[in-house]
């Protein structure tokens, strides 16, 4: 099958809710099987190999509260209820840094001969505003702050914040840059992970002003939020403005019914449950790709993909049937 050229124009009209000229495909990542597959270890030729418009890459010069700050040595899991900052002596001692913009200039020039005519990348956050608050201060802990120290958790939601709105204006300063995915799970299976107005008051109006940056140089923003985070699902389109969103649990909301209800607020992204990927046979899989391009053809606004990414155990034949509906048509 002849994997087709790349032409991010294609995604761009998806991101626009509009009819692409031909099936649209989008992913997260790829495993390290696939990636040595098709990319020769390299994720980047990995998505332009498998026809993909676009490499999902994560360029930046940022240090974040993250889970490797947290663990301990030796340890390769850690629990939610560890945590770096105690006290505000632990914040100010954090490694914080503004990311400067000749290191991105350096590392996309590194990079940008991998890109081939008519394919962007696609930039994400190094880490999230949310995924700061869990390793600074644990889960439990983050919710007792909420209503004993809630000033405390607006000044580490704005530390990263801040930082994270320059990251994607310089992010997307770069014409190699076609759009941002901003990557923070904003849900658990049943519920957002704080109450809706807790989000709304540390999380959404940062992500409002991100979006703003990356819409100021003419680029899309993609919101990649697991869970069940559809409570706030008019802050995505309307406050924040978010152009497309990603991520789908069939037993949170399946990506069919995501569409239906939202798909002419904002693009949908994506969508066929992993689980389903993982244990459906390759007709099954291949049968609700189809359904989903039919569903989508006449509106437009959707790309094809898994409803968060391909991990190591989604069989490499289930992956194809997915994909391959798409670029038969191509």
């Amino acid at each position: 099958m002849k994997t087709p050229v790349p032409d991010f124009e294609q995604l761009l009209k998806v991101l626009s809710r509009e009819k692409p000229d031909r099936p649209v495909l989008f992913e997260f990542y790829f495993n390290k099987r696939l990636n040595e597959k098709f990319g020769s270890g390299n994720p980047i030729n990995t998505f332009f190999e498998l026809g993909y418009d676009y490499a999902k890459i994560c360029v930046h010069d940022l240090v974040l509260p993250s889970a490797e700050h947290v663990r301990h040595e030796g340890i390769s899991s850690i629990s939610q209820n560890e945590y770096l900052f105690k006290n505000r002596i632990d914040f100010e001692n954090f490694p914080w840094n503004d990311p400067k913009p000749e290191v991105y200039r350096e590392k996309f020039s590194e990079i940008k001969h991998l890109l081939p005519k008519g394919g962007k990348f696609i930039n994400s956050q190094p880490n999230s505003i949310f995924n700061s608050l869990i390793n600074g201060f644990g889960y439990e802990n983050l919710c007792l702050l909420c209503y004993d120290d809630p000033e405390f958790i607006q000044t580490l939601a704005d530390a990263v914040g801040s930082r994270l709105l320059q990251h994607a204006d310089i992010s997307c300063s770069f014409d190699t840059v076609g759009a941002m995915i901003i990557n923070d799970d904003w849900g658990s299976g049943s519920q957002t992970r704080l109450t809706p107005e807790q989000m709304r008051t540390y999380l959404i109006p940062w992500y409002k002003k991100i979006v703003e940056a990356v819409h100021s140089h003419g680029k899309p923003a993609i919101l990649h939020s697991c869970g069940n985070m559809w409570a706030l699902i008019d802050d995505v389109c309307d406050i924040c403005k978010f152009d497309g969103k990603h991520s789908y649990e069939d037993k949170v909301l399946p990506v069919e019914k995501a569409y239906e209800l939202f798909g002419n607020r904002i693009a949908i992204i994506g969508g066929i449950d992993i689980d389903f990927l993982a244990r459906k046979t390759k007709e099954e899989i291949s049968a609700r790709a189809a359904a989903l391009l039919e569903m989508s053809g006449v509106q437009g606004g959707y790309a094809l993909g898994s409803g968060n990414s391909i991990p190591e155990y989604i069989p490499d034949e289930n992956f194809f049937a997915m994909i391959n509906t798409a670029r038969e048509k191509n």
